[in-house]
């Protein structure tokens, strides 16, 4: 089983979309449960957040590192509140951590962009340490301090923003 990371930086309305989601893995039993990152305290981010049993961390910097020292499960699926993973999703998460990965190897999804995004994207991940993104599967122990760890594996699956949050 896995934790959900969620970030919010579109509103209430975007983090339900990414809870419900997230919905069909919870019944496949691969999600196990969430925590919702807020870089302030939200009353109506706070409300959503407590309607899906997930926990609420106000954190201004460094969240997924926030989010990882209350998460239940070593694994954890990184999102922004908008994204929704799309068709086979669940399967492709479930083959990789079925195979037994590494603690130190890390899951990337698939972002549908265009190509000077993508170039863009390419040449900033040469210059600088990796850092997590949105969209990828890691183990709790990457986001210690310090840290660095392998290019992530190309997931063979995607997750894209919902276009109502851009």
């Amino acid at each position: 089983m896995i934790t959900a990371l969620i970030r919010t930086r579109h509103g209430p309305e975007a983090l339900a979309v990414t809870l419900s989601a997230l919905v069909p893995a919870v019944t496949a039993g691969l999600v196990g449960d969430a925590v919702v990152l807020a870089e302030e305290q939200d009353e109506a981010i706070a409300q959503v957040a407590e309607a899906a049993g997930a926990v609420l961390v106000v954190a201004q910097r460094d969240s997924w590192a926030e989010g990882a020292r209350v998460a239940r499960r070593d694994w954890l699926l990184c999102l922004d509140a908008g994204d929704v993973p799309q068709e086979g999703w669940i399967r492709v998460l479930d083959r990789f951590l079925g195979a037994g990965p590494p603690s130190s190897e890390s899951g990337r999804f698939r972002r549908p962009q265009g190509v000077a995004h993508a170039l863009l994207r390419a040449l900033s991940a040469v210059l600088r340490r990796r850092t997590v993104q949105a969209g990828d599967l890691i183990h709790r122990s990457l986001l210690a301090e310090g840290v660095r760890f392998p290019a992530p594996v190309r997931l063979p699956a995607s997750v894209e923003r919902d276009p109502a949050f851009g």
